[in-house]
């Protein structure tokens, strides 16, 4: 099966490069790599694609910049095979990536996603792990072999704490370009896809064999919209619709779950000492809002 690897593309030229090479050595040969670079001002990314005379490597640079959420919906409209993965930019896949994703489709046929292990790292290459990452190990499923979650199991384990790393994500193309991205939506976009697959009775395999290494940024979005209540905020509001929706399912525990929103509430606590060391004080009515509410 071919899988198509989608590399929405905006910032650090080298790490671009490492990503795509991590592509480009998979053991497992059937993919097709399409990088969509959103206006990076430097031209070193359509020079060294040039190079690149693999015909399963394709690199276009989009005229207008339409910001991350709106060059994750172009991707999506490229896909052209049954599987694809969207992977971030920075990241790096280990050469057994694409056999361990392969691997878990074919073992469950009718699965929407598949979440291999993934080990984090910094902006250096270092292995590491931050406090959000050693939550996301503790309320990640343990097992040493293939699992699948689905239904209202799988909302429930995600809307406790989002453990999924969505660039190592593997999905079935027909489920993600169905369903797609939420417009407007810019740190929850990944989970937000996630549930609504868990709203459908869909299914997510979880491989615990190591095949992706994330990086972790510092002084990523996330953190940026951290530190001034801006994620908190969009954060809250949508574990306010997804309650509503699993009450009206039926799903109790999911409901629940996504009610009291305990991880996002816990992360935003952390946040306020952080805010108040930066002197960023006007953020914290925004924090406590979210954290009391």
């Amino acid at each position: 099966m071919t899988v198509d690897v989608m590399l929405p593309y905006y910032g650090d030229v080298d790490q671009m490069k490492l990503a795509a090479q991590s592509v480009m050595s998979q053991q497992y040969q059937d993919w097709r790599l399409l990088v969509i670079d959103d206006g990076y001002p430097d031209p070193e990314p359509a020079r060294w694609f040039s190079t690149i005379e693999d015909s399963r490597v394709s690199y276009q640079r989009n005229e207008q910049n339409l910001g991350a959420n709106g060059n994750y919906r172009k991707a999506l409209g490229l896909v052209e095979s049954e599987y694809v993965v969207i992977m971030g930019a920075d990241d790096v896949m280990l050469p057994n990536y694409l056999d361990v994703v392969v691997g878990a489709f074919e073992a469950y046929p009718a699965a929407d996603v598949v979440q291999p292990g993934v080990q984090v790292i910094d902006e250096k290459g270092i292995a590491c792990s931050t406090l959000v990452d050693t939550v996301k190990k503790i309320y990640a499923p343990k097992t040493r072999e293939r699992i699948e979650l689905k239904g209202e199991a799988m909302a429930t384990s995600l809307v406790r704490a989002d453990w999924a790393y969505f660039p190592s994500l593997a999905w079935r193309a027909e489920t993600i370009t169905r369903i797609g991205f939420t417009e407007g939506l810019d740190v929850v976009q990944d989970l937000a896809l996630l549930l609504d697959i868990a709203a459908e009775d869909g299914s997510m395999i979880v491989d615990p064999v190591l095949a992706f290494l994330y990086r972790r940024h510092s002084a990523s979005d996330s953190s940026v919209r951290a530190l001034d209540g801006r994620r908190f905020d969009e954060e809250r509001r949508f574990f306010e619709l997804q309650a509503d929706r699993f009450g009206t399912l039926g799903w109790k525990h999911a409901a629940r779950a996504a009610r009291f929103h305990t991880t996002s509430r816990l992360n935003a606590a952390s946040v306020v000492l952080k805010s108040v060391s930066k002197g960023r004080v006007d953020s914290l009515p925004r924090l406590m809002k979210h954290i009391v509410r």
